[in-house]
């Protein structure tokens, strides 16, 4: 007998061919290989030794007749599960890689999620709209992706960040109820959660306030875990940007593991140490049991945090030994009792290691905050079958820029303020929050949206706190804002990062493998070969000139 498993997107048949009774039949076999495409008659039988791991496991066909309908190079890696083709080898030859069984189910479960985003959305009345992909540029955070425009020389559309513009539109059209799936674009660095091109569950309602918002996407979030991964996993709490800050030092903390912030200015400062003594902010995490770490050991995580990605320009620590005894990396400035002082202030028991940090307020939150998610990553906290979602609300309205010496938006130019702060956008801009929320799901921004500003005066307030000038945002902004004029409702909205969605519901860590053909961390896609140079006549039909030098480089 000769067996063949023959792969479909359905997965693995087995064929049997009867070499002494097929021989005219069994030639044909002969010239197989690997990724042949084939057509085989024959009759389903059952097999005598069954392969419980595959549905297909209980059958197998008897073959009367194989038709060889196309034949194959040997691919370049195997295209199996555990393949041993490296990431960018897999790239270049995509449409193969994606063969493999494990790629197949990302983007049926990409699929999956797709249709029943669309089912909970028309469940609650919402209706989908296409918006365009040709647009204006405006600045809205990340840099615009622009196409020369043939027909109006010298001018330029943008792909849009997201559709924020058009969706503010269409309530003031009266559609009070929109979502889209939809493409977004931004030419930013990328990383695991980003690609130039991705896609947004895209979402806008009248009439609502932050609360109807919340409620009505939790709703969405808790219809996904229950199809998809088969549990509800409860209320989700909702935290303060500033609390988040205070006890994680992120805004998207991870709330799978605790290890919460310590803040430690009262109980250190006045002893001498000028660390200490010179920091805005003195805090830090406990370490469950990690006090046996070596010297060495900690040596390593002293020089971790000392990376520019941390920024840390050191770290404290002080061990409470399995036997009781403290021992610290400032024993000189603290006495045994001040020790016990700040042990306790952590709950510390035996066995655990407490790490602090000090220095500038945001810049020491952000960086224990990378530590502690380090800490729990080293200690195994971070179970990717674990589902903690939360709501973090309130956000600052704007961000200081010491280089330009002006704000900007945290969020976007339309994010309403908090009602009650709305006089202090006058004389003290940068405390005023946000009416804005984020879901976070173990440590990622799944998505973030804010209630809109819907009145022309405080729009045009907003731009002046950005350092508009009226002529300036009329120029940006005056489709929108001219439209708040014809009675525009209240409104608001949120986004969903669907390619994280699908990423963290999958198990995977990069969303690329759960798109069909991504681009890689330049930005470009190694199969096709882009971005690419385009050739003199098409760039003088748009008008465009290239310089000496980027006529080298191309």
């Amino acid at each position: 007998m000769t067996f063949i498993d023959l792969r479909d997107r359905y997965g693995i048949t087995q064929l049997v061919f009867n070499i002494q009774d097929q021989t005219g039949l069994f030639t044909k076999v002969k010239e197989l290989g690997r990724e042949f495409v084939i057509s085989a008659t024959g009759k389903v039988a059952e097999r005598s030794s069954k392969n419980s791991k595959i549905p297909t496991g209980d059958i197998e066909i008897l073959v009367d007749a194989l038709e060889i309908l196309n034949t194959s190079k040997i691919p370049p890696f195997t295209i199996e599960d555990n393949t041993d083709g490296g990431e960018e080898l897999r790239m270049k030859y995509r449409y193969l890689d994606l063969r493999r069984n494990v790629v197949r189910k990302n983007l049926e479960l990409r699929h999956r999620m797709a249709i029943l985003t669309r089912n909970y959305m028309n469940e609650q009345g919402f209706i989908e709209i296409e918006t365009p992909v040709l647009i204006k540029s405006t600045p809205e955070g990340a840099r615009d992706f622009v196409v020369p425009s043939r027909m109006n020389p010298g001018q330029f559309y943008a792909l849009p960040q997201s559709p924020q513009t058009f969706k503010q539109l269409l309530m003031v059209a009266g559609f009070d109820r929109y979502f889209q799936l939809v493409k977004c674009f931004r030419d930013e660095d990328l990383r695991a959660d980003r690609q130039p091109e991705f896609s947004q569950i895209d979402c806008e309602m009248s009439f609502v306030t932050q609360e109807d918002i919340l409620v009505t996407f939790e709703g969405l979030a808790k219809y996904l875990f229950k199809e998809i991964k088969g549990f509800d996993p409860g209320e989700f709490p909702r935290i303060e940007y500033d609390v988040a800050m205070q006890e994680y030092g992120s805004d998207k903390p991870d709330i799978r593991f605790g290890m919460k912030f310590v803040e430690l200015n009262e109980i250190v400062k006045g002893k001498g140490f000028k660390v200490f003594e010179d920091a805005e902010l003195v805090v830090g995490i406990n370490a469950p049991g990690c006090s046996e770490y070596s010297r060495k050991q900690i040596d390593e995580l002293t020089e971790w945090v000392k990376r520019p990605q941390v920024g840390a320009s050191g770290l404290v620590y002080i061990r409470v030994g399995t036997d009781g005894i403290l021992k610290s990396s400032v024993d000189k400035f603290y006495t045994p009792d001040d020790l016990k002082a700040i042990v306790g202030k952590f709950y510390a028991v035996p066995g655990d290691l407490i790490l602090i940090m000090a220095g500038k307020t945001e810049k020491t939150q952000t960086a224990l905050g990378t530590l502690r998610l380090e800490m729990g990553k080293r200690l195994g906290l971070m179970n990717p079958s674990v589902f903690k979602p939360l709501w973090v609300v309130n956000f600052p309205l704007l961000e200081w820029d010491e280089g330009s010496e002006r704000y900007y938006a945290k969020h976007h130019p339309f994010t309403s303020p908090v009602p009650q702060d709305i006089p202090l956008l006058e004389n003290d801009p940068g405390v005023v929050r946000a009416n804005a929320y984020d879901l976070v799901i173990n440590g990622v921004e799944i998505g973030g949206g804010s209630i809109r500003i819907h009145n022309r005066d405080l729009q045009k307030k907003m731009f002046q706190v950005l350092g508009f000038t009226d002529e300036l945002a009329q120029e940006q902004f005056g489709f929108l804002m001219n439209a708040f004029e014809y009675g525009a409702p209240p409104h608001g909205g949120i986004a969903f990062g669907f390619d994280r969605w699908c990423t963290i519901f999958g198990g995977g860590e990069s969303i690329r493998d759960f798109m069909a053909f991504p681009k890689n961390n330049s930005g470009r896609d190694v199969m096709i070969d882009t971005p690419s140079s385009i050739s003199q006549e098409q760039l003088k039909e748009l008008n465009i000139k290239l310089t000496n030098d980027q006529i080298a480089k191309s």
